[in-house]
């Protein structure tokens, strides 16, 4: 990550939650509504696999929360929690969890309009939304009236559980989203994107506000002894908004964020999802040391060995093996030659990760991933 030359490339892939229901051998709702059961699952994958890291992108869970189930359903490859309140979570054996209203609706999102960036005390009362965690209903301790800065003492418990189990054997890796992707979840896809458009001042005066939570966790992983914080970034690409959209409405708090983690005293990455090969010199403006992803054609838009002559001297680069060319692999030479591509652009003068593009799909299988350590041990030497 600062560009020093290591035995051999090093291989670290995120995995998507789907994936961790599936190989972890851990019940779905322990994973997702519990630190204990999602340390657990970081631990299993990356020992399986081998990973020389694990990102721990979820915060801790409050400790009572599932205590709030009234029952539990298997209906086919899903399970359906049931809460006291009436509400109800379907977790899909394969995919991320959704939670529903009383009266089976999706959860509300904020209104732009009805939103005063000045007075942002009723993001705190929004129902599911608790420090941009949506899927899971309400509970005490994690939902602040408006946004603020003091952590939920429960979000520390996943990192402390990780780094007990691990001690040191591998790099702990912190996770805080971006002020933008708070704003495209806060209030939702579309109407973040129109509110850009619409009123791109109050939108502005909205993502500082933002700022605060975000580097208010960012910077407590840091002090709770993370190795790196990555800054989950994903609807900065191409795919959703221009390169001037960009300038004005990620770059200064983004740069605000990494800056604050900096003070914190660890190293800086950022994960921006589909087509960054007109903004990669703005990503850097950031200040971030490395970008995460960089989709390969058709997915994004930047080949490997041009990113390397790009920015290779100033950010690290993890990524860029195609996570969808993976899923459909079905030879073991497949994975080899894709492997061997990444390793021949990326691993020349260093910084470079080797990883999937994006998260590993939850049905990848396993035997592709068990290859790329000892595929890095045999290609991958620096000396």
């Amino acid at each position: 990550m600062r560009h020093e030359l290591p035995d051999r490339v090093p291989v670290f892939c995120q995995l998507a939650l789907g994936h961790y229901f599936l190989n972890a051998g851990i019940p779905p709702e322990q994973i997702w509504f519990t630190s204990e059961g999602f340390a657990a699952a970081l631990v299993t994958m990356q020992r399986r696999y081998r990973f020389d890291g694990i990102l721990i992108n979820l915060p801790g869970r409050h400790p009572g929360l599932l205590k709030r189930v009234k029952r539990i359903e298997i209906a086919g490859n899903s399970t359906r929690l049931i809460w006291e309140t009436g509400e109800t979570t379907v977790m899909p054996a394969d995919d991320n969890p959704q939670h529903y209203t009383t009266s089976g609706g999706s959860l509300a999102r904020a209104v732009f309009t009805e939103t005063d960036p000045d007075h942002l005390e009723h993001i705190g009362r929004i129902a599911g939304y608790a420090w941009n965690i949506y899927h899971a209903p309400p509970f005490e301790d994690t939902t602040p009236e408006g946004v603020g800065t003091e952590i939920p003492p429960c979000f520390s418990r996943t990192i402390e559980l990780v780094k007990e189990i691990t001690r040191g054997e591998v790099s702990v890796h912190g996770e805080v989203f971006s002020p933008f992707t708070h704003f495209m979840e806060l209030f939702g896809y579309e109407g973040a994107l129109e509110a850009l458009i619409v009123d791109p001042a109050k939108s502005c005066a909205i993502l500082d506000r933002l700022t605060g939570p975000a580097i208010a966790w960012g910077t407590a992983q840091a002090r709770l002894g993370v190795d790196a914080v990555l800054i989950s970034s994903a609807f900065a690409g191409g795919s959703f908004i221009s390169r001037a959209m960009y300038e004005r409405f990620v770059l200064p708090f983004e740069r605000k964020l990494v800056e604050a983690v900096h003070r914190a005293g660890v190293p800086v990455y950022t994960h921006t999802c589909g087509r960054l090969g007109d903004r990669l010199d703005l990503l850097a403006a950031t200040g971030t040391d490395g970008v995460d992803t960089l989709d390969p054609p058709p997915l994004g838009n930047v080949e490997l060995g041009d990113a390397k002559k790009q920015i290779g001297n100033r950010l690290f680069i993890k990524g860029n093996l195609n996570a969808v060319e993976l899923l459909s692999f079905t030879e073991r030479s497949e994975v080899e030659q894709a492997v061997i591509r990444c390793l021949a652009a990326g691993m020349p003068g260093g910084g470079y990760i080797l990883s999937t593009a994006c998260s590993v799909a939850p049905r990848v299988q396993p035997w592709k991933l068990e290859m790329l350590v000892p595929l890095a041990e045999e290609h991958g030497r620096y000396s």
